[in-house]
């Protein structure tokens, strides 16, 4: 479904991905690990058509990114530094949201609070919320209109143990729904039993664990 050969990207005369060639298919999770810096993200944003390779190429079910098309037309995302509306609740952040596709009706929304252990009736808002609590929402926001790509960046961080269990049964489901999905983190341990494949980034370069 995902397809990413000879992909390489340079940053101020600096590769930050070199060379990488893989294929992600449906229904299955890959965890892909390294330290900070060992483009991990630039991957997802790669994937995601956030950025452009400087060489090789990106495809979705065969449409290449940038030339058929500008994004996945079915993609969750959650990248690192990602910013909610503080000013409005979780239920009306996903609801802003969808109007860009509209494909998602309240009820999706709904489901998708509850299944990350928000309140879809809470009127607290984001501005006021621990960081626990908005990476909740940032997974909500990912997975409401039920994509077929799910792009996790660091998904449980700042997420409680019980909130942490809670993640890893709604990647199950998604993979059981059929989606790609792809995680990033820092320890392998965590996310390791979940996943179908893992994959070590270091220094650019993605090699097969």
């Amino acid at each position: 479904m995902i397809k990413v050969l000879n992909v390489s990207k340079k940053i101020k005369q600096a590769y930050v991905l070199k060379n990488i060639s893989y294929e992600f298919k449906k229904g299955h999770i890959y965890g892909l690990f390294g330290r900070n810096g060992s483009g991990k993200t630039m991957l997802l944003r790669a994937i995601g058509g956030l950025i452009v390779p400087t060489e090789g190429e990106v495809s979705i079910d065969d449409k290449i990114l940038h030339k058929e098309i500008s994004f996945p037309p079915s993609v969750g995302v959650i990248i690192e530094n990602m910013q909610l509306l503080p000013q409005y609740d979780g239920m009306t952040n996903l609801e802003i949201l969808s109007k860009i596709k509209n494909v998602a009706s309240k009820t999706d929304m709904e489901e998708a609070l509850i299944r990350v252990g928000l309140d879809p009736h809470s009127k607290l808002k984001v501005k006021k919320f621990s960081l626990g609590m908005r990476q909740r929402l940032n997974i909500a926001q990912a997975i409401f209109e039920k994509p077929d790509v799910l792009l996790l960046d660091e998904p449980t961080n700042a997420i409680d143990d019980t909130g942490v269990e809670m993640i890893h049964d709604l990647l199950l489901e998604e993979k059981e729904r059929g989606a790609v999905i792809i995680v990033t983190s820092h320890h392998k341990d965590e996310i390791a039993p979940l996943c179908d494949d893992t994959l070590k980034m270091s220094d650019g370069v993605l090699i097969n664990d």
